[in-house]
């Protein structure tokens, strides 16, 4: 198979949809790699690394479009991007479609079979392709969140872990999933005080005996999130429905009740958010103020840390781009039912039941 490697486009997105090591695992399965020029410049990986590889290097994006038949990327295509795939395509990328009704639209009008990382599952129905970016995500909320407390940017001037005689930094965290336990691992190890909720009480248990005394942790309903954050110094929002819009579970009400130079760092905005006050920023202009909380709603938060957000995201992507070039979409799909629920759009129609539904539109099943 031809495999194509476009530049990302994204405001400030420097990470890389095959990284060297990866193109040699597919050059060696016998696969053809076409990347565009300066694709992994951005995190040091330069034209010359790709050929020692066994990488062909093209000029445009349009020429890896029109020489490829899979596309591998890290974020959703942009509009000039989407323009360029067509019916013979396979996209293997983050799409995150639930919130983005115009990428959907022209995801459909391609014809192109897109599978999204975010919606591959694995046995024990985990998100194998989401998780190291949730990772990522989570470690760095805490550091994001840590700096705009300072109140040289506008926060209310908190030390995270406080100093002896000096109480630490209240830091309430909305869900126990993976990134959520990354945002507390972090939390705990700048000696703040950490709370999680979940509304999963056996999920609050297995975090109870994980953390030991660490952290507290909260059934979520509505009650206990309005007193967290009333009371945090730092909300962090780490909640997922697989494929589906994020659940809004701070109101605006609820946002004018915190501290002025409170922060709130929503890493579910890639999937709409959840608070409802998010709308999603970029690295450029990453935090905006509602009635004098600082928001931090950057939709590709791992894209501050490229070069290792980008080996991760490899890591985890690679055995699953080798299936696909392998076998073809269709097969590789049918012979694994995990990697099918990857697929979001094929033949002009929504794939996903969840993201179907999150948009509105009807639902096709692959099989």
């Amino acid at each position: 198979m031809r495999v194509g490697v476009p530049k990302e486009i994204k405001n400030h997105e420097y990470r890389v949809g095959l990284t060297p090591p990866s193109v040699a695992e597919l050059v060696a399965a016998g696969h053809e790699v076409i990347v565009e020029t300066s694709a992994g410049a951005g995190i040091d990986f330069s034209d010359q690394d790709y050929v020692a590889a066994g990488a062909r290097i093209v000029p445009t994006a349009k020429d890896v479009f029109a020489q490829s038949d899979m596309i591998v990327k890290v974020k959703e295509p942009q509009a000039q991007e989407i323009a360029l795939l067509e019916p013979r395509h396979l996209l293997f990328t983050y799409l995150h479609l639930a919130p983005d009704p115009d990428q959907a639209a022209g995801l459909i009008k391609s014809g192109a079979t897109c599978i999204a990382y975010e919606t591959v599952t694995a046995r024990d129905g985990s998100l194998p392709l989401l998780k190291p970016m949730s990772e990522v995500a989570g470690r760095m909320s805490i550091q994001v969140g840590a700096h705009y407390l300072e109140k040289e940017q506008g926060g209310r001037g908190v030390l995270l872990g406080g100093v002896p005689g000096v109480a630490p930094a209240k830091v309430a965290i909305l869900g126990g999933g993976v990134s959520g336990v990354n945002a507390a691992q972090m939390a705990v190890g700048m000696r703040a005080d950490v709370t999680i909720y979940d509304i999963n009480n056996a999920r609050l248990a297995e975090l109870d005996m994980f953390f030991s005394n660490q952290i507290k942790t909260a059934f979520a309903s509505k009650a206990a999130i309005a007193a967290a954050v009333r009371n945090a110094h730092l909300v962090i929002g780490a909640v997922l429905v697989p494929g589906a819009a994020a659940p809004k579970l701070v109101t605006r009400e609820m946002v004018k009740t915190m501290k002025r130079g409170a922060v709130m760092v929503d890493i579910a905005i890639d999937q709409g958010g959840c608070f409802e006050t998010s709308h999603a920023t970029t690295h450029q202009d990453p935090v905006y103020e509602i009635d004098g909380v600082i928001h931090y709603c950057v939709a590709n938060m791992p894209g501050a840390v490229a070069r290792t957000s980008a080996i991760a995201l490899n890591n985890a992507t690679l055995p699953f781009a080798l299936r696909l070039a392998n076998l073809g979409a269709e097969a590789a799909m049918k012979a694994d039912a995990h990697l099918a629920n990857g697929l979001n759009v094929m033949g002009g129609k929504i794939r996903h039941q969840a993201v179907a539904e999150a948009l509105g539109l009807d639902y096709t099943p692959f099989q």
